[in-house]
């Protein structure tokens, strides 16, 4: 399974990553972008490649 994590310290919250995901991987909670289901993940990275502030990780 995936580890996907979210640094929170540079996470603007722009949702980018929940609009590439083709999984719905992340959602909202709070106002916050969240990691709702890892075990969804594809290891695409599409987030990752796309998140502009680098605040996301995938690994396998």
């Amino acid at each position: 399974m995936a580890k996907v994590t979210i640094d929170k310290a540079k996470c603007t919250n722009c949702k980018k990553c929940i609009e590439v995901c083709p999984v719905q991987v992340y959602g909202m909670e709070n106002e916050q972008v969240v990691v709702k289901d890892a075990s969804k993940c594809i290891l695409c990275r599409a987030c990752e490649v796309n998140c502009p502030h680098a605040a996301i990780k995938v690994e396998d």
